[in-house]
């Protein structure tokens, strides 16, 4: 099978490499799946912290949905650098993906306020870290609740989501005076998204149902 990834802008080659790279840093046998959807391509990706990452920028990719190793994907736009790659086959995604529709917004938070969060749950990690890390009882200690203003159904943002987004880079160098200083959050009936400059985290709110499935 022939897979090409077409992405025209070199600003957007330029953003998706970068999301890989962080895909590779945090874990290096990832995959990322692409899926395209008229003019965009959206790449998925899972974290260490159990909550999946994404990145949309215009372009293809043929086929539609397919899976590739994050390495070889890395490796095509960093060293090719042409409109379009061979991101490689060979991918296996275990997980699901939220749904495409019934995304509702609920608030948006200031960026410089979840990187605050971030630093202090960083320290209580570090201190409580086992031979496997932190414990999972701690990262989904709830550090943000975000309500609308219209009334609803609180939104409880566990810690990993924030380090989440702070391990692939989504808050930094935010512009406090522009989008980049807030992070959106919106919500369906059971997941929550956080949307940042550089991108997204997405993780299910109701922990009874696992983000991966077997």
């Amino acid at each position: 099978m022939v897979t090409a990834l077409s992405v025209p802008d070199a600003v957007d080659r330029g953003d998706l490499g970068a999301f890989i790279a962080r895909v590779v840093r945090l874990d290096q046998v990832a995959t990322v799946r692409l899926r395209a959807s008229g003019a965009t391509v959206t790449a998925w990706a899972s974290t260490p912290f159990d909550v999946l990452a994404t990145r949309s920028v215009l372009g293809t990719v043929v086929p539609a949905d397919v899976t590739v190793p994050a390495a070889g994907l890395l490796t095509a736009l960093a060293v090719e650098r042409a409109d379009t790659v061979d991101p490689g086959t060979g991918g296996l995604w275990l997980g699901e993906l939220p749904p495409t529709e019934g995304w509702a917004p609920v608030d948006t938070v200031p960026a410089a306020e979840l990187e605050g969060l971030t630093e202090r749950g960083l320290a209580v990690a570090r201190e409580n870290a086992g031979p496997l890390g932190p414990p999972a009882s701690l990262l989904d200690q709830t550090v943000l609740t975000v309500t609308r203003a219209s009334g609803g159904p609180a939104i409880k943002v566990p810690l990993r989501c924030l380090l989440a987004l702070s391990g692939m880079g989504f808050l930094g160098d935010a512009d406090p005076g522009g989008d980049g200083g807030v992070v959106r959050v919106s919500a369906t009936g059971s997941w929550m998204r956080l949307d940042a400059r550089y991108g997204a985290v997405v993780r299910r709110r109701l922990t009874a149902l696992p983000l991966l499935v077997g």
